[in-house]
């Protein structure tokens, strides 16, 4: 495994995410080629992981042994198209966008068949990511090992169906967006409290932590669950926020499907 090169096609947020979480595990792989269209976005990935080589070039990063299609659905078509003559024959390309099927990757790209789908979770950075992952039938179980060998230091990567990545997108790829400015702004009033960062940091992710755990694993029901502390500040915000939930995420839902 140590052997094959990596190629990012896309050199944006996620590919950053990869390589820092890489970086942090002590894994990054040894031969990564990273391509943008960016001057800029290459030249802070340059600086930021030295090791890591970049590119203009998408045929280069797409001539790795695997190769990342890091880049958003409204472009996947046309890069995809433009580099499937670059794909090595054993090659792996694995896509880290919702919407677009192994089925249509594999029409993009020529007719190849190497594919995998990976939904890819912002926590990777600190290696608790959640990146479920789709194979496509030409790969082998080693093929697999490759992949899941690389996304391991990233976190758990579990196999699931194809047709449940985008709403594995809806749930753990956006799912921090809907909780973080909450925690931030929870952390800034708990400063004006007077707790230091080092009072605050292991408090919160404790709670978060426990409260996650509570809600899935206590046995109780979500009503008993969420009657276990009497004071609710919030209460009165509570069914408008869980009105936002149950409207907005099934209709961005539906616009990421294929």
């Amino acid at each position: 495994m140590s052997t094959k090169t990596i190629g990012f096609v896309g050199g944006g947020r996620i590919t950053r995410i990869f390589l820092e979480g890489w970086r942090r595990a002590n894994a990054l792989p040894a031969n990564v080629l990273v391509s943008d269209c960016n001057a800029d976005t290459l030249a802070k990935l340059q600086a930021q992981f030295p090791g890591v080589q970049t590119t203009g070039d998408s045929h280069a990063a797409a001539a790795q042994d695997i190769v990342f299609l890091a880049v958003h659905p409204p472009v996947m078509a046309e890069v995809a198209t433009a580099i499937k003559g670059s794909v090595k024959p054993g090659a792996i390309v694995v896509s880290l966008a919702p919407k677009f099927t192994l089925a249509k990757l594999t029409g993009l790209l020529g007719g190849f068949t190497r594919l995998a789908r990976v939904i890819p979770n912002a926590p990777s950075v600190v290696s608790f990511g959640f990146n479920p992952s789709a194979f496509a039938p030409a790969l082998s179980a080693a093929d697999k090992t490759d992949i899941t060998t690389l996304l391991s230091p990233l976190g758990e990567s579990p196999e699931v169906a194809e047709e449940k990545l985008e709403a594995y997108a809806v749930l753990t790829a956006m799912g921090p967006t809907y909780l973080w400015f909450q925690l931030q702004a929870l952390r800034e009033v708990a400063a004006g409290f007077g707790l230091s960062e080092a009072e605050i940091g292991p408090a919160l992710k404790r709670m978060v932590c426990g409260g996650a755990r509570t809600l899935l694993e206590s046995g109780l029901t979500p009503a008993e669950v969420m009657d276990l502390i009497p004071v609710k500040p919030l209460a009165e915000m509570e069914a408008q926020v869980s009105e936002m939930y149950r409207t907005r995420l099934p209709a961005l839902y539906q616009k990421i499907k294929p």
